[in-house]
């Protein structure tokens, strides 16, 4: 199967490109105590994003032993995955938001970040792939269609949940359908005004009552003032019964993917952390999300390192910021978190992948993979193991770009990519 991903005219990515080595300059960019170095700021961030490239005849690299394939093709911008019981996998495709450009930097950012981005047009729907004679080769069909920006899948018994850009909503569910019976039903309101970072990320508690929504800033680092950031940068808690809602954590700047570790009940998250401070400022992050938590955003970052940007200051609110658990490295852009289990394999049995969506705050390019980390007790260790890679190739372009992980139960890895519009599956070798 040739798979290909659309190019572009880009003569900003060209100028600014750089080559494509995945390198920090930082004694130690990953794990609980990352190197943080000085602040750095000047009239234009470092800005690049690869120039899109073709796989061809090439696909992904996975560990020896696995195999990967593309399950879902010419998909409307896939963003996140869910396995059903009887195998389907459900796939919210769009694209939102709605925030004016703040400053001429904005625009210039814009356009170098539009170089790495598809062309498609959101699908605003959800897709379902099938195989049932089991032979690995998928079918496609359209589940539902006119949704808005759908991001955060969840299935809690014969309820299907949704998070929308604007809302949370229901759709009913029986195992094997394939269509949606009729129109979703809004559970909550969501915070949707401007929607700067507009993805809605979901998990389910484990006994099925709440669901998890993160809820990403309306900016960097306040640029609307805090008015835009009401009801921001947080997780929400929501009843899926009555649609009440409270904020769970706060001080999460884009809490992009959430999951809840079956065996503890944690919640976990992955952050897209600020930018415009250099290089390798400030890390994104895996951490577990302490309920009533604050972390940081935006008067400090990594606990209590102080983001001298933001006025007014508030000390006390620093005093309080939590530090996250694991560095995974700055600017990588996190976009997809799934627990593993020991059907993925004895190397992969126990940890976190993580979908890394890749940079565009730095001139050489980082992320742009699917990444593993070990828990020991329950904490992550150790270094990122590269478990899907070769999105980003040895000149500097990209292929594709990582965002949902999911891990089925036959142990299958499932990665949404936006770039080539593709589901791919990682399995073992028989």
């Amino acid at each position: 199967m040739k798979l290909s991903t659309p190019r572009y005219a880009a003569p900003l990515a060209v100028l600014l490109l750089a080559p494509g080595a995945q390198a920090f300059d930082v004694e130690q960019p990953f794990g609980p105590n990352p190197t943080l170095p000085e602040p750095q700021r000047g009239l234009l961030p470092d800005m690049t994003v690869p120039e899109p490239a073709e796989w061809g005849d090439e696909l992904p690299s996975v560990p020896e032993g696995y195999s990967i394939s593309a399950i879902g093709t010419d998909l409307m911008v896939p963003r996140q995955t869910l396995v059903l019981p009887n195998g389907d996998i459900l796939v919210a495709e769009g694209s939102g938001g709605n925030a004016p450009a703040l400053k001429p930097k904005d625009v210039i950012a814009g356009l170098i970040k539009d170089q790495g981005t598809t062309s498609v047009q959101g699908g605003d729907r959800l897709t379902l792939l099938f195989d049932d004679d089991g032979d690995g080769n998928y079918e496609q069909t359209i589940f539902a269609e006119d949704l808005n920006a759908p991001y955060g899948l969840a299935l809690i018994d014969d309820g299907l949940y949704v998070a929308n850009q604007d809302a949370l909503v229901r759709f009913d569910y029986e195992e094997g359908q394939r269509e949606a019976s009729g129109p979703p039903e809004v559970i909550a309101q969501l915070p949707a005004e401007i929607n700067h970072h507009w993805t809605k990320a979901m998990a389910a508690s484990n006994d099925g009552q709440y669901v998890y929504v993160g809820i990403g800033s309306n900016s960097n680092i306040t640029e609307r003032g805090m008015e835009a950031e009401i009801d921001r940068a947080m997780v929400w808690e929501i009843d899926v019964e009555t649609g009440a809602h409270r904020p769970y954590a706060t001080g999460l700047r884009n809490p992009s993917a959430l999951a809840v570790n079956p065996e503890t009940d944690v919640l976990w998250a992955v952050v897209n952390e600020r930018d415009e401070l250099g290089p390798d400022l400030v890390p994104d992050y895996l951490t577990s999300v302490q309920e009533g938590g604050f972390y940081g955003w935006p008067y400090s970052y990594w606990g209590q390192h102080v983001d001298p940007r933001v006025r007014p200051q508030d000390p006390d609110k620093v005093a309080s910021a939590i530090a996250p658990d694991y560095s995974l490295g700055s600017h990588v852009a996190p976009l997809g978190i799934a627990f593993s289990t020991p059907e993925v394999g004895d190397d992969y049995a126990n940890g976190i992948f993580v979908g890394e969506h890749g940079s565009w705050n730095r001139t050489d390019p980082v992320g742009y993979k699917v990444v593993y980390i070990a828990l020991e007790n329950g904490e992550p260790v150790g270094d990122p193991v590269d478990f899907a890679a070769g999105f980003l190739t040895d000149d500097g372009r990209t292929r594709g770009r990582p965002v949902g992980v999911t891990v089925a139960p036959d142990g299958a890895v499932i990665i949404a990519d936006d770039l080539t519009n593709v589901v791919w599956r990682v399995t073992q070798d028989e």
